[in-house]
Order: C-alpha cells, then sequence, then structure tokens
C-alpha cells in the first residue's frame, strides 16, 4: 500500500499540473478507485490538497 503510494505522489509530481484521478490511475496502472482512495489518504497526510474541484496535486 505505501508503495502505491508513492507512485500516486510520484505521477502527480511528473506532471507538475493539477490532475484527475483518473489521469493518474492511467499513468500508475492502478484502478481508478484505489487511486481515490489513496488521495484521499494522502490528503489527511497533508501531502495533497485540492486547488479545483476533482483535482489533486502535490502540498
Amino acid at each position: 500500500m505505501a508503495d502505491d503510494k508513492t507512485k500516486v505522489l510520484d505521477a502527480m509530481k511528473k506532471t507538475g499540473n493539477p490532475v484527475r484521478p483518473g489521469e493518474v490511475a492511467k499513468t500508475t496502472g492502478i484502478d481508478s478507485k484505489e487511486v481515490s482512495k489513496l488521495i484521499k489518504e494522502l490528503k489527511k497526510e497533508g501531502k495533497v490538497h485540492s486547488p479545483k474541484n476533482c483535482f489533486w496535486e502535490p502540498v
């Protein structure tokens, strides 16, 4: 699970722009529902935030 969180965070950092969970799923190969769940966990940890509705980026 921690490896998947790292993959999601790295994929977000590589884009340099706010991304949707579906875009992260395509990049990482992780199921989009799982990506959404991981983003929620990363948000609780303070590692990502949502600059606009349905888009996420690293802090």
